[in-house]
């Protein structure tokens, strides 16, 4: 459990020092039950007790979309959007040119070179999403500690 203040108990120290770690473009899986995370994944963090809407929606808490589509899931056998997709969506703030949907064995494909795998307790089928990691904000130039200020003088 996170003891910082404004960070989402979801978020381990684990996790956020993964989240932290990826770099522009890498992506994360957040994984059902089902999914054979430890098979394809070389970085995995389980919390067996959570949803995966939910762990979702901690991780976008601090971790922004990458440009469209941002956001993979696995799709249905019969390709109907189902209520845990509708939900991954709605946690991922993620909607029309955000979303692909990728057929089941080509989503493990897509998955392989995933920076990191949350496998959750989520135990509804096709629960599984792919999020790339978009460009982080930061602070101006000159406003962190010790970086150099404007330059002095001109002409």
């Amino acid at each position: 459990m996170t003891v910082l203040e404004g960070i989402d108990p979801v978020l381990t120290g684990e996790l956020l020092l993964h989240l932290d770690a990826m770099g522009h473009s890498d992506s994360v899986v957040v994984a059902d039950a089902h999914f054979p995370a430890h098979r394809i994944g070389a970085r995995v963090v389980d919390l067996p007790t959570l949803a995966s809407p939910r762990v979702l929606a901690a991780i976008r808490s601090v971790v922004p979309l990458d440009d469209a589509p941002g956001l993979d899931l696995m799709e249905s056998a019969d390709g109907e959007v189902l209520d845990v997709q509708r939900e991954l969506m709605a946690a991922a703030g993620a909607s029309g040119d955000d979303v692909r949907f990728v057929e089941r064995f080509a989503f493990y494909d897509e998955a392989a070179p995933a920076y990191l795998v949350v496998r959750t307790g989520e135990t509804r089928k096709y629960g599984n999403a792919i999020l790339r990691k978009g460009v982080v904000g930061h602070p101006a130039a000159g406003s962190l500690p010790g970086a150099p200020g404007p330059a002095a003088g001109g002409s």
